[in-house]
């Protein structure tokens, strides 16, 4: 199991976490996001959803309507398991339709379905380490191509002139 850690001293390097998240992920991959009430979930599928071509302010917090369909360049898919209450209603969301689906299909509250998730996945554990700065670890699990840590890393990784990789 391959993992990073990535940490977010303030909204600005969130951003460019999120940025390159999506730029590092295939269609098809699922992402399940855990972390503690206002960890910055939803932030982070926003930037995600940004860098896909899904204007911003359309992506909100799926806490009522459960699953959130947006249509950029690419499709992303955001689920939120906060109010589902077993792993049996989880499932009669379909979920495996967006999980073998052509886009990025994040999963806010995962660690509350975790049995219904894919074992080929990217997991990421938000942590609160100050008002606006965050601790992103990421694992990928079961057969996800471990390239995406590498292209990620290479992404957030500052070059000699102290600017960000590609």
């Amino acid at each position: 199991m391959d993992s990073l850690t990535f940490d977010a001293h303030d909204e600005t390097e969130t951003h460019r976490f999120g940025a390159a998240l999506a730029r590092a992920l295939p269609d098809g991959t699922t992402v399940s996001l855990c972390g503690t009430l206002g960890a910055g979930k939803t932030r982070l599928v926003q930037t995600v959803a940004e860098a896909c071509g899904v204007e911003r302010r359309a992506v909100v917090s799926p806490t009522f309507v459960l699953i959130h369909e947006y249509q950029g360049r690419r499709p992303v898919y955001h689920i939120d398991a906060y109010r589902i209450r077993d792993e049996d209603e989880f499932d009669e969301l379909g979920p495996e339709e967006y999980f073998e689906g052509n886009g990025i299909t994040l999963v806010e509250w995962a660690d509350r379905v975790e049995p219904c998730m894919p074992p080929d996945r990217l997991d990421v554990q938000i942590e609160v380490t100050g008002e606006h700065a965050r601790r992103f670890e990421i694992r990928a699990l079961g057969r996800l191509d471990p390239a995406i840590l590498n292209r990620l890393r290479e992404s957030l990784t500052p070059t000699d002139d102290g600017a960000s990789g590609p």
